[in-house]
């Protein structure tokens, strides 16, 4: 459901999970000189926001008498894309041995999020005092790297002469590639498919992580085994060989790499002996398996567009009684659905203007039905000012807008669709497009719908739907492909599954997080295996 790769073989490779860890390098600059005779002697705190209150994760080393410090130790965290991930940065110019950070003289703080660091791969931002003002001319700066090595390994082997083993017929042959563990004994990392009656086989191709061969080391030392299969699990052992990955990559399609299996009871026994045949690398290729993380660091932006359902099932939003019935705390279902995806993915959009849609209501003065007009009543300009921005146009539209029908969904999926097809003319990973669609209720244009989903389905594009209210919502599992490939009224397939859909009442009486973390989870998910279907990888990224 994320976004790196474990090392194990057991699974798909990349298969995602949801941690990945990212390391934080801090600096600072013109920072107040706290000491009278030299200059301040800084060290920074990180502090992490957890259930309203502030944490400490870790501490830098200090770094003496420099104003202008670069910590050589590291922060390490663990990101989560669908968490909102509150930081502080404290800096402190140490005066005793104390761990007490009260005993030190303070120098300035900067609070973000994590998302907004990842996002903007470094940042330089002021360092304020207690009481909001700047600190002097101090300034942080802050950069993000991801700590996983995501390269895989994809080799093409085969064998030559093996040694035969079953008495009425060839050999079934297999492969065995280990590594050792830490404890000095071998641990298995891949098994081949078994090859029947064969002296000569020719596996299939097959992809590893890397970290999972040999620990990304290419130098080390790993073991290949050969046996022969039987059924009853007893398999007989043909030979083996000790290499390295770096002697695998000598392999090219033109020039392969070949190894004497070697069989060391045969090898004692017989003078003769040279080998019980020979493996084959016949090719070795090694690349870059990108997670989410690798594209957001290498500047790839989350487009964020909402849509507001306004049909006349809502009810009338001057009563209680209405789903848009905006309560004396000054929200209802549609705005906290509205906050609690929308404060996630604005910080990886850097300019934070969302354009924000409605549909299913009359529109002054001629109240006619629009399924795609802009809340803020600018259709040339539909942007909103970050999260806020929404809400603030979401309140003020209610009492100028006619609820009214029908539930369209494919105008404005069509619409963002149009955004995305113009983003894909650039060829990089550059943009990804989300839209949330907050509705109450049946879709009307359920084949127009279907069509436009499974043609988003081929656009860096996914759609969030959220379900107010307690209306049977049968339809909206049936677009949320999880269990199966959604259809075009055409017959054509979806490519891949582009829409998560969630109901709010699941989500009535548990913290406002559980929300953004259900929706968002396989967001992640889908920005990495649309770049991959296309081949495109993150902008900045280096050669494996």
């Amino acid at each position: 459901m994320a976004y790196t790769m474990t090392p194990t073989p057991a699974g798909p490779v990349g298969s995602q999970y949801c941690v990945c860890k990212v390391e934080l390098s801090i600096c600072g600059q013109n920072l107040l000189d706290r000491d009278v005779t030299s200059k301040s002697d800084p060290f920074c705190v990180l502090f992490m926001e957890v259930n309203g209150k502030w944490v400490e994760l870790d501490r830098t080393e200090t770094a003496v008498n420099n104003l202008n410090p670069a910590f050589a130790k590291k922060f390490i965290i663990d990101y989560h894309f669908e968490e909102v991930q509150k930081l502080k940065f404290a800096l402190f110019d140490q005066d005793k041995s104390s761990t007490q950070l009260y005993e030190h003289d303070f120098l300035g703080e900067f609070s973000c999020t994590l998302g907004m660091i990842v996002s903007s791969k470094k940042i330089t931002r002021t360092l304020l005092l207690g009481n909001g003002k700047p600190a002097g001319k101090g300034m942080i700066t802050i950069a993000a790297q991801e700590l996983s090595d995501n390269r895989v390994i994809t080799l093409s082997m085969a064998g030559r002469k093996l040694d035969k083993k079953d008495l009425f017929g060839k050999s079934d042959p297999f492969l065995e590639f280990h590594k050792p563990g830490d404890d000095g004994k071998w641990m298995l990392v891949h098994r081949t498919e078994v090859i029947k009656y064969t002296l000569d086989p020719v596996w299939k191709p097959f992809t590893v992580p890397l970290v999972s061969l040999c620990d990304g080391d290419m130098e080390k030392l790993i073991k290949v085994v050969c046996y022969d299969y039987d059924s009853d699990g007893g398999h007989d052992f043909i030979g083996e060989f000790q290499t390295s990955v770096a002697r695998l990559c000598e392999a090219q399609d033109a020039s392969p790499v070949e190894l004497e299996c070697i069989n060391p009871k045969k090898q004692k026994k017989k003078k003769n002996y040279k080998n019980s045949g020979i493996i084959i690398v016949k090719s070795c290729k090694i690349t870059r398996d990108f997670s989410f993380l690798d594209y957001i660091l290498g500047g790839c932006q989350l487009m964020f567009t909402v849509g507001i359902d306004f049909t006349a099932s809502n009810g009338n939003p001057q009563e209680p009684s209405s789903l848009h019935y905006i309560n004396p705390l000054g929200t209802n279902e549609y705005l906290s659905a509205i906050w609690a995806v929308g404060q996630i993915i604005q910080d990886y959009d850097s300019d934070k203007m969302f354009p924000a849609l409605g549909f299913g209501a009359q529109l002054p003065p001629d109240w006619k039905v629009s399924h795609e007009f802009a809340i803020n009543f600018n259709p040339r300009n539909p942007f909103c000012s970050g999260v806020e921005g929404i809400v603030q146009a979401y309140s003020a539209c209610l009492p100028h807008i006619r609820f009214y029908g029908p539930t369209n969904f494919s105008p404005i999926i069509n619409h963002v669709a149009r955004f995305a097809a113009q983003a894909t003319q650039q060829e990089t990973a550059s943009q990804y497009f989300i839209l949330l669609i907050i509705t109450d209720g049946v879709i009307s244009d359920m084949d127009e719908t279907r069509h436009a989903v499974v043609q988003a389905s081929k656009l860096p594009m996914s759609i969030i739907i959220v379900g107010v209210g307690n209306a049977d919502f049968a339809a909206m599992e049936f677009l949320d492909g999880d269990s199966r490939v959604l259809h075009s009224y055409t017959g054509e397939e979806a490519v891949r599954d582009i829409v998560q859909f969630v109901p709010f009442r699941n989500f009535r009486n548990v913290p406002k997080e559980t929300l953004a973390k259900a929706v968002l989870a396989e967001l992640p998910q889908q920005v990495v295996q649309y770049f991959k279907h296309q081949n495109l990888p993150p902008i900045n990224s280096e050669p494996a």
